[in-house]
């Protein structure tokens, strides 16, 4: 009875501690996951006690160090197969419980001696691998070995940035073998759910599909008379990615293209009236390479309408504006926001994308037409959560019909994999200083590139923005050839870039529309679309430039204006 009491005593005393404490750091070994039926190193029965023919010849601390890894690699991989495999094993009740202090908000940090990826497993996030990881090692040798920048080295306008975080989670997935959305797509949706500040997050495998996803949300018919109905009109720009068009041409509605300002590259807001009609339903725009349109505006036009909003925040993840007085992330602005996670955007999962609101109806059609167009709100796996799978009707099927396989929309298979959601989960933790660099850059860019307003419009924020620039615009001014400069640039290294359609009516997809006179609307004229079709080109801000790259983009432009 007084061991008893004296245990319950260091529980309740335990208890009281965290209870107390606001940021507790966890500090682990081997011992966490003996209960998992990992051994340790230096007991009886441990790694080091465990006595092998084929590993007597070596210390047992070379077998599992860096330099066996590098040296003897068969040798470090056979001993880690035999003896440390943790695939098939499980966390125990400690790893779960550290999780659930971490999401508690108690938890800051886990910092272990193993390299077993239980505490991930278990759902921490927050995990610091004191003698690091295989995977690790493997990242450091063989990808992060960036070189210096030398003078004429090729700039790129974006590349992937990555740590072995990412290469972590990655195998980690991999591994666990589930594939499709899981356990990391799950942390993934509701971590960037809270950082962009909103309730509804849905993955999806491709920017471009988070776009599709995003209109065809409102095309509904649980919107009743807000549904789009093919015929109806959307407004939005033609100088921009055909993504945010297609699927409004895809699905029957009519685009109606309004003309850009420069040097914001956005929708002039005072066209917009003169672009409504009674078919109009909704408005749909991209931010332009990171900066903002001017969100106040247009959204004070769609609620005097009764429009639906989509933001198109590709290109644009971080970009802050200040609306009725509030700092607010573009994207949780209008009523739908997308995403995407191509390499070259502010942050990879390779392939992948993002839908997100704060309306609960329009995220439920999101996951249905995400999900196959699924009556059914059950995650892969996951059966009858709703408690009704077998007696209900729907539609004209019998009562009883499997919930499962009710289909309330014509919808598709968009979700994206758990090993790119793995991907995402490490870029995001470490995106805010993405954010940052990409502003650095810019700023350094602008600041270097004075002396040229004679012959280059540089690009400028919208009013009441901060954005998360995605590249750095540029505008040449009369009697400079776009092309020739261009080419120059190019030659120099300099990797640049249209701003992609240009003017998106004039390509061939457009062809067979421009020539029946039908499928689209231009209000007014596109003038400003037309000159940046011809005038406008970009280069890169992405967070792996150094100043030294910056500069050498500087250098490179100006010299090839003289």
């Amino acid at each position: 009875m007084g061991y008893d009491n004296e245990f319950d005593n260091k529980i309740n005393k335990l208890t009281d501690f965290i209870n107390e404490c606001n940021s507790i750091v966890f500090f682990g070994g081997a011992g966490v996951s003996t209960e998992s039926g990992i051994p340790d190193f230096r007991s009886k029965d441990g790694l080091y006690n465990q006595h092998d023919i084929e590993f007597d010849m070596y210390e047992p601390e070379y077998l599992l160090s860096e330099e066996c890894l590098h040296h003897k690699p068969k040798v470090f991989f056979e001993f880690y197969r035999q003896k440390m495999d943790a695939r098939n094993v499980k966390p125990n009740i400690t790893h779960y419980m550290l999780a659930r202090l971490e999401k508690l908000g108690k938890l800051d940090k886990i910092i272990t001696q193993n390299i077993d990826g239980l505490h991930q497993m278990a759902g921490s996030t927050n995990v610091i691998e004191l003698h690091g990881a295989t995977t690790r090692n493997y990242c450091e040798k063989y990808h992060n070995k960036k070189k210096p920048y030398q003078k004429g080295d090729r700039i790129p306008y974006a590349s992937r940035v990555y740590d072995a975080e990412e290469m972590v989670n990655l195998v980690d997935s991999s591994l666990e073998f589930w594939l499709t959305a899981g356990r990391y797509t799950d942390e993934f949706e509701h971590a960037f759910a809270k950082y962009l500040g909103v309730r509804y997050c849905s993955l999806v495998n491709s920017g471009s599909s988070a776009n599709l996803l995003a209109f065809m949300t409102l095309t509904s018919p649980l919107l009743k008379e807000r549904q789009i109905l093919p015929g109806d009109e959307v407004i939005t720009v033609a100088a921009g990615f055909p993504t945010t068009v297609s699927p409004m041409i895809q699905y029957g509605a009519v685009p109606v293209f309004v003309d850009v300002t420069i040097p914001q590259y956005n929708i002039d807001p005072s066209l917009l009236e003169a672009a409504w009609s009674p078919k109009t339903k909704a408005v749909m725009l991209a931010h332009t390479l990171g900066n903002p349109f001017d969100l106040k505006a247009v959204r004070e036009f769609c609620d005097r309408h009764n429009l639906w909003l989509i933001e198109d925040n590709c290109d644009a993840l971080g970009s802050v504006y200040t609306i009725n007085g509030e700092e607010k992330l573009t994207g949780t602005i209008g009523d739908i926001g997308t995403s995407s996670f191509y390499p070259p955007h502010h942050m990879t999962m390779g392939e992948g994308g993002a839908v997100y609101t704060d309306d609960p109806l329009l995220n439920r059609i999101a996951r249905s037409f995400r999900d196959w167009g699924r009556d059914c709100i059950c995650a892969p796996g996951q059966d009858n959560l709703c408690g009704h799978r077998f007696d209900r009707q729907y539609g004209e099927l019998p009562v009883g019909y499997d919930h499962k396989y009710v289909y309330s929309h014509f919808g598709y298979n968009l979700k994206a994999t758990d090993m790119q959601a793995a991907v995402g989960c490490a870029q995001l933790r470490k995106f805010p200083s993405f954010v940052e660099r990409r502003i650095h850059n810019f700023n350094y860019l602008k600041e270097a590139l004075k002396g040229t307003e004679d012959k280059l419009i540089l690009p400028e924020a919208c009013a009441n923005s901060k954005p998360s620039w995605f590249g750095f615009l540029i505008t040449c001014k009369e009697g400079v050839d776009r092309n020739k400069l261009v080419q120059e640039i190019e030659s120099r290294g300099v990797q640049t870039r249209m701003l992609f359609a240009g003017n998106l009516t004039k390509h061939p997809c457009f062809d067979q529309m421009r020539a029946s006179g039908k499928g689209y609307r231009i209000a007014g004229s596109l003038e400003n679309t037309d000159r940046i079709m011809k005038d406008t080109f970009w280069i890169g801000v992405y967070p792996g430039m150094t100043d030294e790259m910056l500069q050498a983009m500087a250098d490179a432009i100006k010299d090839a204006l003289n």
